[in-house]
């Protein structure tokens, strides 16, 4: 079996049983990701809303159906990814996670994407991109390729205010669309990097 699907359905199993803030008292279900567990490109949202609640699984509703549409678009089969949330569980009424509640998810959403080791990390909106860059500013970082301890950040509007916004739409598209190419872009500084310390280590 995939040593890394088993550890992330060890992380899946505890997110099941999770009591360490109070939203489980109010979720149907505890939602931890899924996907690909050697996945180059992950995509990483906010947190669950009523359908994933309900169903168990990340962005299966409008918001899952707008990502699907994009994948097709760039020819990205969906087994090929990983897909998860900041928050595990569902905020009452889909309100904005609160600072404490990042806290008790932390180590969940560290440990995936540890265990994943993507090339790069797609995030959704502007909780998962402050998530890894805190003060960062959706408006004026997304479509642009980031960097924060070791991981490659590509910031896109999160698919629900796409669908909302006819402006952000345009945008979340256009950005979208050029995810291939920027995961090229992130191959290729990985080898120029290995290459470098290569030469670099030549002359120690």
């Amino acid at each position: 079996m995939n040593l890394n699907k088993e550890l992330l359905d060890t992380i899946s199993k505890e997110v099941d049983i999770c009591t360490k803030c109070p939203l489980y008292k109010t979720a149907t279900h505890g939602v931890a990701g899924y996907g690909n567990p050697n996945a180059e490109i992950i995509f990483i949202g906010e947190a669950p809303g009523a359908n994933e609640d309900k169903e168990g699984r990340p962005f299966v509703g409008q918001s899952g159906n707008l990502l699907d549409k994009n994948f097709n678009v760039i020819k990205l089969e969906k087994k090929n990814v990983w897909i998860g949330n900041i928050i595990k569980h569902r905020p009452p009424n889909n309100r904005d996670p609160l600072q404490k509640e990042v806290k008790a998810c932390k180590p969940y959403i560290d440990r995936q994407v540890a265990i994943i080791k993507p090339k790069l990390v797609v995030t959704l909106g502007r909780y998962a991109l402050t998530y890894f860059i805190p003060n960062a500013s959706i408006t004026t970082t997304h479509g642009r390729l980031l960097s924060s301890n070791d991981l490659n950040i590509y910031p896109l509007y999160h698919p629900a205010a796409a669908l909302r916004n006819g402006k952000f739409m345009k945008t979340f598209v256009q950005d979208f669309i050029k995810i291939p190419s920027i995961l090229e872009q992130v191959k290729v500084n990985s080898i120029i990097k290995t290459e470098k310390r290569t030469i670099e280590s030549s002359f120690t």
